[in-house]
């Protein structure tokens, strides 16, 4: 199951490095898009040493792997009719090591192990570029920058989270409205905190925006760190002043001066987290 996608670039070519049930593959199909010639992954899986690797590979890894088909393989591998491919590799043996895929992230993925390996087959340079820029893909992911803004998003969420029941309970229950009603009455109060912070309404953000409204994408996702650490105290502030039953033009008023204040203050002392992200890939190197 693929539940994450990145990018690195290799020899001018953008190969994608996907988590497949939470290990690292790296696309194939990639490393030789736009080549010429025969099928490489095709030749290079029909190679003796590849298939001893990867069956190698598999026995340590793989606990269901189908040696018996393997060695029938093995015993093939060389002479000039045996032809081999991913498809034909993961049906017979079970493999676990290569994937194809069709749809979204299609074509043909292998472990970041067997991956290497197939980057030597291409050229020794080549697998050394690709291991240098995997390895750094992997600095990216475990910046302590993009931790900590991963952690100030959750905490955002947390507090729209109290404040969402915030509303409801103390504006709701004064009031009968239909539940799509009701939706309407949790976008306001949002952006009253969205225009005290961002100067604008999520819808304002969505309208000019939609190739990101499309992705699920929100302004809060385009924040600086500074701006969820004040996103947060807001929500916390407004809901705090829900329940004292303050009327929404103080509470606007209040929250506006308040996140004018807090957020100089901020981007005064560090001036790096008040850079916004831009996309997954934004990190921030140590100097």
């Amino acid at each position: 199951m693929i539940n994450r996608s990145a990018k690195i670039e290799v020899d001018n070519k953008i190969i994608s490095v996907v988590q497949n049930n939470e290990l690292d593959f790296i696309c194939l199909t990639d490393m030789v898009r736009g080549e010429e010639g025969t099928d490489h992954i095709r030749n290079w899986m029909r190679n003796r040493n590849t298939v001893e690797f990867i069956g190698l590979w598999e026995t340590i890894h793989n606990p269901s792997f189908k040696h018996v088909e393997f060695d029938t393989f093995r015993k093939q591998a060389g002479l000039n009719n045996f032809n081999l491919t991913p498809k034909k590799w993961i049906e017979s043996t079970n493999a676990i090591g290569i994937v194809s895929k069709s749809g979204r992230y299609g074509g043909t993925y292998a472990h970041k192990d067997l991956a290497f390996e197939f980057g030597a087959w291409i050229s020794p340079i080549f697998k050394l570029l690709l291991i240098k820029e995997f390895q750094r893909l992997k600095e990216i992911e475990n910046n302590s920058y993009n931790l900590e803004w991963n952690v100030k998003r959750i905490l955002s969420k947390t507090n729209y989270l109290i404040h969402t029941y915030a509303v409801k309970e103390y504006i709701l229950p004064k009031k009968h409205y239909e539940k799509n009603s009701e939706w309407l009455i949790y976008a306001e109060e949002a952006d009253l905190i969205n225009v005290a912070l961002f100067k604008c309404t999520a819808k304002d953000w969505r309208d000019v925006n939609p190739e990101k409204t499309l992705q699920n994408l929100n302004i809060r996702d385009f924040s600086s760190i500074n701006e969820l650490v004040v996103l947060s105290n807001l929500e916390n502030l407004n809901s705090l002043m829900l329940k004292q039953n303050i009327i929404k033009s103080e509470r606007y008023k209040l929250l506006s001066e308040i996140s004018e204040k807090q957020l100089k203050l901020l981007n005064e002392k560090d001036l790096i987290k008040s850079l916004k992200k831009t996309s997954n890939d934004f990190y921030l190197r140590q100097k």
